[in-house]
């Protein structure tokens, strides 16, 4: 085992490998197959269990369950597992389920993220990077995250559904279809509201873009033409720029529909 500091209280697996400048708090219960980045702090009462690989500078605050067993029926004890990158932030209570054979087998999550209290990411999820999920955020299996976006508190996204890049879902929400990118998404069941105009600046976007996806939505959402014409409309009048081609794709690629 690495130079690593345990506190005499916590249990860890002799098979758990920790890097550099690892923390391990009282009380915490580290497993035989897990992983620990260099410079992980776990404060305190943290379980990480099963097969966890966790990169750098990760932070997990006390009584947070990562690399659980999966919340789904289906579940025969398969050799699954959580990736976790660098430097997110996992608050009081967040829990992280392993993945599950038929859905991958890996629960994945990216860099940066913040995960306060009681948030809830299931089995075969795959969550992008800069993340923010507020308080009792829960995402179901299977649902794909993009970076940069954000899901408001005590909010609930159905199994297989996907939360695109630069979205924002509003507090409360149930989300049961694909959450459009740059969109304020918000309501039980959740509708999108408009583009994030305050959200877009305060990121950096340049008016051009901004004006480009304004208008990529209001004619694909507010029109009355029918969805091929309105994205040719689109197209021809801002095709040259990047996030409106990622907002065309979004659309084309979803399976459930997006919320509209």
């Amino acid at each position: 085992m690495s130079q690593a500091w345990i506190d005499p209280r916590a249990v860890v697996h002799p098979g758990a490998k920790l890097g550099e400048d690892v923390f391990v708090g009282p009380y915490c219960v580290v497993g035989s197959e897990t992983e620990i980045g260099d410079r992980t702090r776990l404060e305190s009462h943290v379980v990480v269990d099963g097969r966890v690989q966790m990169g750098p500078d990760n932070v997990v605050a006390p009584f947070a369950s990562l690399g659980g067993p999966p919340q789904d029926l289906k579940y025969a004890g398969e050799p699954t597992s959580v990736v976790i990158g660098a430097k997110n932030r996992f608050c009081e209570y967040v829990t992280v389920s392993r993945g599950t054979k038929g859905g991958g087998g890996v629960t994945r999550i990216g860099d940066q993220n913040l995960f306060m209290a009681y948030a809830h990411i299931a089995h075969d999820a795959a969550v992008g990077s800069r993340i923010v999920f507020a308080n009792a955020a829960t995402l179901a299996g299977h649902v794909e995250v993009g970076d940069d976006s954000t899901v408001g508190a005590f909010s609930g996204v159905h199994q297989f559904c996907r939360i695109a890049k630069h979205a924002f879902i509003g507090g409360y929400s149930v989300v049961t279809q694909d959450a459009l990118p740059f969109v304020l998404t918000v309501g039980n069941r959740a509708v999108s509201h408009g583009v994030n105009i305050v959200g877009l600046k305060r990121k950096g976007y340049p008016q051009e873009t901004i004006d480009g996806i304004k208008r990529c939505y209001m004619t694909l959402f507010r029109s009355k033409l029918l969805l091929d014409d309105a994205v040719a409309k689109v197209e021809a009048e801002s095709g040259s720029i990047a996030e409106v081609q990622y907002f065309l794709e979004f659309v084309r690629s979803s399976k459930r529909g997006v919320a509209r």
